[in-house]
């Protein structure tokens, strides 16, 4: 009768430790899996942090409110508690579980920057410098192109114009690092491909002549035709006469027009007063437009002009261009 006794009392305290359990892993669930963020948000985890000032953080901004729990999943979950620092994206509705899972990978979110091709490398600084959670550039062009190993004195036209992705606190060195690495393999593949008997010596010429093309194509079924226009000046010996070197050479006293002693001043960037191209590039061209400088059209054109409309009227001789002049630029 006794050992009965025991026995129920045993099976009675099973019972209950099992209903417990149960309980207690409904709990744990429910505080896994509820939703915590009410929207979108990035969450950094500073480097040394671990599991314990994790919650501790997470109740501060009133996704957690139960630290008693928090260190009962620590306990059950040791899986969840390898928390990587970094920056992450932590998406409306999600649970402690998803947070948790995320921070466990280390998979930063990723930011974005984006370059328009035919701009110059003044407007890459400061799209780099006010990048989110980009660290700023603190070196000179001079101290970036000796760290690029690059022969060039102006990272002008080095660097590939389209969008890159950073995470936080990554230096915008890295940033231009790919850039110009990008830039080199796109220019070596083009130049190793290029038309024969171009009146263009090495590739940063071609470089060079993309950046100026780049500039006046405003229609980019132009651009092979652009392009003859100013391979057949070069083999010809005509200066180039393009509006945009001359701006490029003004600096920061071009205040939206060219006035005539503009054009009469000679500057390295004059190519109404200097024969062949400019010293450097004068913007960050596309591979469009390289393609058209080592491709252009087949034509005798010599001369074209702005129609309005983003397209080019292209003429053979100086009196057809006077006249497209007066027909679409002086109307």
């Amino acid at each position: 009768m006794a050992i009965n006794k025991i026995t129920m009392t045993i099976l009675i305290f099973l019972t209950l430790l099992c209903a417990a359990a149960f309980i207690a892993q409904k709990k744990i669930e429910n505080y896994l899996t509820i939703p915590r963020i009410d929207k979108t948000m990035l969450f950094t985890v500073k480097a040394g942090s671990n599991y314990s000032r994790l919650g501790t953080r997470l109740a501060e901004q009133s996704i957690v409110n139960d630290l008693t729990w928090w260190k009962v999943v620590g306990k059950l979950r040791p899986e969840l508690i390898n928390i990587k620092s970094g920056t992450y994206q932590l998406q409306e509705g999600s649970s402690l579980e998803d947070i948790l899972t995320i921070l466990n990978t280390g998979a930063e979110h990723q930011f974005k920057v984006t370059f328009v091709e035919g701009t110059t490398f003044k407007e890459w600084l400061a799209i780099l410098n006010s990048a989110q959670f980009l660290k700023p550039l603190d070196k000179s062009e001079q101290e970036v192109l000796q760290e690029l190993g690059s022969p060039y004195s102006k990272l002008e036209g080095l660097l590939f114009p389209e969008t890159y992705h950073y995470h936080a606190q990554m230096d915008a060195l890295k940033i231009i690092q790919k850039a110009y690495d990008h830039q080199q393999q796109i220019l070596d593949k083009l130049w190793s491909l290029r038309d024969k008997n171009l009146p263009l010596k090495t590739p940063y010429e071609a470089l060079i002549l993309a950046s100026i093309i780049e500039k006046e194509s405003g229609f980019s079924a132009d651009r092979e035709k652009i392009a003859s226009v100013f391979v057949n000046r070069l083999r010809r010996g005509i200066r180039l006469q393009t509006d945009p070197t001359v701006i490029y050479g003004m600096g920061d006293s071009y205040q939206g027009n060219i006035r005539k002693k503009d054009l009469r001043e000679k500057t390295a960037y004059n190519t109404y007063q200097i024969n062949g191209l400019p010293p450097t590039p004068i913007a960050m061209p596309s591979e469009a437009a390289l393609y058209a400088a080592l491709h252009p059209a087949k034509s005798n054109y010599l001369y074209f002009v702005s129609k309005g409309d983003g397209e080019s009227y292209f003429s053979k001789s100086l009196v057809e261009h006077n006249r497209a002049v007066q027909k679409y630029i002086l109307k």
